[in-house]
């Protein structure tokens, strides 16, 4: 009993501290914290306030998409423990430094580093054919090995395969194990069929863990490949040739980034090839962009600014592709090496808008067609749309966040007990003036607000306390997040 006392007391306490020094305190946050204590009388935690709350929130669309064609990048990955591969190859622990493009084991071990000891994922090219194939047969006998559908195109392909009413195509390098592994319900077009498989190695490192001086603040992983098929985007122009038969209501399109490790005279020339290609899909039907790690500057460049985005409708990105874009492209807040801790909701939004309206049609008189985004980070997800265009954003941000904590868990529903609230209570529309203040609300848990004629809504994400598998998440996030959203159609310009 004394216990429950005391625990009452020093919340009381903190209460009143937290209001003291912080009057403004969320309204919303303040009549939580005024309830009993819910170790003392069973009230709900904020996590079960909140998964609570989706449930009423999310809410399938007025009209929804029957057939999606995804493509191109697919693969195999072999998930093993970062740390213990590295070990097994007689690596050493030592400095970290990125490389843009893997040479050697060392270059890797850097690079892994690199990117373990901030806690941030990333894909690189392995060059040396042979090398590579040694790492990756060292990989597939490693204790505890796993096989998985790899490639942004074949894991958005099998999320979307979930949902019944879903016709999905998938077009890539799909060699006779990924073809094994794929859901019944998708359909491969014969000329997407190869007699071996393309394989990715996913290196995973868990929060707290360590290797030498590095310590990895949170979970995550490291992807490398020396995979040419999708380096080149081979199946490209057979995806968009395979779109006139099967007739698709949505075209998800990924695997540009496999192409930054090809060199510059080949992505030049493959961009170009793929803009001509994309752009002979129907004006009707959405194209959905899936950006994923890259590291040259220039590429990112060609890819934003005359060459791809602006012929797409929606992208899905991470806050490390959100942050290099704009380094790229020179954009808000491009001073930034990289985000500490939680990024910023006022940085975040102050890029996804510049993007909007630099790249896409927030003026109504633009030529480009990205009127939707869709960020995400560990704590939260932001969906930012140019308004008139996109309907049920509200459940299609919350749908995103709620498969990231049940994904991330392997659980089928959400466990509030295995999952924190790691999201911001308060936070700003902006990071310069003018600027609204906002707060989470954790019975409304999508915060909405405008700037111009762009609606931003942000959910926070229930992070799981100890994930099972971080792979796959931003695409099971965006395919989650396009299953709940309406694209409204758009009269003719006279």
């Amino acid at each position: 009993m004394w216990r429950k006392a005391a625990g009452a007391a020093l919340l009381a306490l903190a209460v009143g501290y937290f209001y003291h020094t912080n009057p403004e305190l969320p309204e919303q946050v303040l009549q939580y914290l005024s309830l009993p204590h819910p170790s003392t009388q069973g009230d709900p935690t904020l996590e079960q306030v909140i998964s609570t709350a989706w449930e009423t929130l999310i809410t399938a669309p007025a009209s929804q998409w029957g057939r999606v064609a995804v493509g191109v990048n697919a693969c195999v990955d072999v998930v093993v423990s970062g740390i213990g591969l590295l070990q097994a190859l007689a690596v050493d622990p030592g400095m970290g430094r990125d490389h843009e493009v893997l040479h050697s084991k060392e270059d890797l071990k850097e690079a892994f580093i690199h990117y373990m000891e901030r806690g941030s994922a990333a894909e690189r090219f392995f060059t040396d054919k042979e090398v590579f194939q040694r790492i990756a047969r060292a990989a597939a006998e490693y204790p505890g090995a796993q096989l998985y559908v790899g490639g942004n195109a074949a894991l958005i392909g099998q999320k979307l395969a979930t949902y019944p009413q879903l016709m999905v195509l998938l077009c890539g390098p799909v060699g006779p194990k990924l073809h094994e592994m794929l859901d019944e319900q998708i359909v491969v077009p014969p000329e997407s069929l190869q007699e071996t498989d393309e394989y990715h190695l996913i290196l995973e490192y868990k929060a707290g863990e360590q290797w030498g001086a590095t310590r990895a603040p949170q979970a995550n992983r490291f992807i490398f490949s020396h995979d040419v098929s999708n380096g080149e985007m081979r199946a490209l122009e057979m995806f968009v040739a395979s779109l006139d038969e099967f007739q698709p209501d949505l075209v998800v399109l990924s695997g540009l980034h496999m192409m930054e490790g090809q060199g510059r005279q080949m992505w030049e020339q493959r961009l170009k090839e793929a803009v001509a290609a994309i752009s002979d899909v129907r004006n009707a039907v959405p194209v959905h962009l899936e950006l994923a790690s890259m590291t040259d500057k220039d590429y990112m460049n060609s890819i934003m600014q005359e060459q791809v985005m602006p012929i797409v409708t929606s992208i899905g990105l991470n806050e490390q592709e959100l942050l290099f874009l704009s380094q790229a492209g020179t954009g808000p807040h491009a001073e930034l090496v990289s985000w500490e801790g939680i990024p910023d909701v006022g940085r975040v939004s102050d890029i996804l808008l510049w993007v909007l309206e630099q790249h896409g049609r927030s003026d109504p008189e633009s030529e480009a067609d990205l009127t939707r985004i869709h960020f995400h980070t560990l704590a939260y997800h932001v969906l930012a749309t140019v308004d008139g265009h996109w309907a049920n954003q509200v459940a299609a941000v919350a749908a995103g966040a709620r498969v990231a904590s049940i994904q991330a868990c392997g659980l089928q529903s959400i466990d509030a007990s295995k999952v924190v609230l790691r999201a911001p209570l308060e936070f700003h529309s902006s990071h310069g003036e003018p600027r609204e203040k906002l707060s989470l609300n954790p019975t409304e848990p999508v915060t909405v607000w405008h700037r111009g004629n762009v609606t931003f809504h942000l959910a926070p994400v229930l992070v799981c306390k100890q994930p099972l598998r971080t792979v796959g998440l931003g695409d099971a996030i965006s395919a989650e997040g396009l299953v709940y959203s309406e694209i409204r159609p758009q009269l003719p310009f006279l």
